[in-house]
């Protein structure tokens, strides 16, 4: 296999939980070597996140991948040392730690470039590093409600609701990996080191593009609508007549005469532009639930496929990880977990003719590489490590 396009790179992880983590994963899965340090005897929180499998989060299969496992205790006076040590043999640091937090390690980005003077830091924190915020802790929900996500989710006549799934990490892990690569790539242009200050909130409202363009022009706020979308229609979920549920957004003018078509209502192309479907919307929404409600999902999906109309359905855990089109492409695969067994875990996304993508082999046991990392990149030998572990350092 070719070299990946990551594989020089070498990324010091110092965070936890999920979008750090995420961040490091990404680079990981396409060449980068990540070390990740972890707090001696307990390990990143997400080891711990049940369901457990043998005292081990079944997740660690995915949260640990591709990554070396190196105990160091940062509250320890010998750790800002220890830390530069592994800097200066690196390309990228990512931390998640609160900007207040880095300085008193002693490991914010002034502290590291004196190890390395062209290093990159990606520094993910709740609200930034600037700002009246700055100071304050946060997590993905927090992020997603400050941003505006969590006040537009919901019933419109329901409060605010969170999304399934904490998507502010996820959406600031791939954010913050793809500020690494710009910053890697202006390193390399001007031999300068870089700061990435990636705040969970603002991948997020770069994300929502008409919601800040839409409060410009209009004044207003865009309110929960359920599923429905503000600008589009027919832009929903609807039920089948086995009880399935489907999404069918009809967000073009082409689309919505195929539909029409399939339908075989040829009176509902009078509302051909999206302002009048808008405009008529409980009629349009009522006719297309109609519509679906009177057929089953598997047929019906293949009905509108011919007919060139975009709709899927909407599947649960057991749907996806059985889908013959997932399956096929290899986005969910078998790895081996660590602890004597395998999980099913995401493949990371997207097939590039060039090179592809790793998953190496089982995530690292806490604590795995520390000798090895510090042997050979902290340039520290075997009674070094040793004095260190029995201070409780390492």
């Amino acid at each position: 296999m070719p070299d990946q396009p990551l594989s020089s790179v070498r990324v010091l992880d110092l965070s936890t939980i999920i979008a750090g983590p995420l961040t490091a994963s990404l680079l990981g899965d396409f060449g980068a070597d990540v070390i990740k340090i972890e707090q001696p005897g307990y390990g990143d929180p997400a080891r711990h996140y049940p369901p457990l499998i043998r005292d081990l989060s079944a997740a660690w299969a995915m949260h640990g991948r591709n990554k070396k496992s190196v105990t160091l205790d940062l509250r320890h006076d010998e750790a800002p040392n220890l830390v530069g040590r592994l800097a200066e043999k690196a390309d990228v640091v990512v931390t998640n730690f609160r900007p207040a937090t880095l300085k008193r390690f002693r490991i914010d980005f002034e502290d590291l470039v004196k190890h390395k003077s062209d290093l990159v830091m990606v520094h993910i924190s709740a609200f930034g590093r600037s700002g009246p915020y700055a100071h304050r802790p946060g997590f993905a929900r927090v992020a997603e409600g400050y941003a505006g996500l969590t006040y537009r989710t919901g019933d419109s006549d329901g409060p605010p609701m969170f999304a399934g799934y904490p998507v502010a990490d996820g959406v600031t892990g791939i954010y913050a990996a793809f500020a690494a690569l710009l910053a890697l790539r202006q390193r390399d242009l001007t031999g300068e080191p870089q700061l990435a200050d990636i705040p969970l909130y603002e991948p997020l409202l770069r994300m929502m593009e008409d919601f800040v363009t839409d409060y410009g022009v209009t004044g207003a706020s865009v309110e929960r609508q359920g599923n429905k979308n503000p600008h589009i229609s027919p832009n929903s979920m609807y039920q089948t007549r086995d009880s399935e549920w489907i999404a069918l957004p009809a967000s073009t003018e082409r689309m919505w005469e195929r539909l029409v078509d399939v339908m075989e209502e040829p009176e509902l192309k009078d509302y051909g532009s999206l302002s009048s479907r808008l405009e008529h919307r409980d009629e349009v929404e009522a006719r297309v639930a109609d519509f679906v409600r009177a057929h089953d999902s598997e047929e019906l999906l293949e009905k509108l496929s011919k007919a060139r109309v975009a709709a899927g359905p909407i599947n649960s855990a057991e749907q996806v990880c059985n889908d013959p089109h997932i399956r096929a492409r290899g986005s969910i695969v078998e790895v081996d977990d660590g602890v004597g067994g395998t999980r099913l875990v995401q493949a990371p996304a997207g097939r590039f003719s060039g090179f592809s993508s790793t998953l190496g082999g089982p995530p690292p046991m806490l604590g795995e590489n520390t000798d090895a990392v510090f042997e050979e990149l902290g340039g520290l030998d075997t009674d070094d490590i040793a004095d260190l572990r029995s201070r409780n350092v390492i």
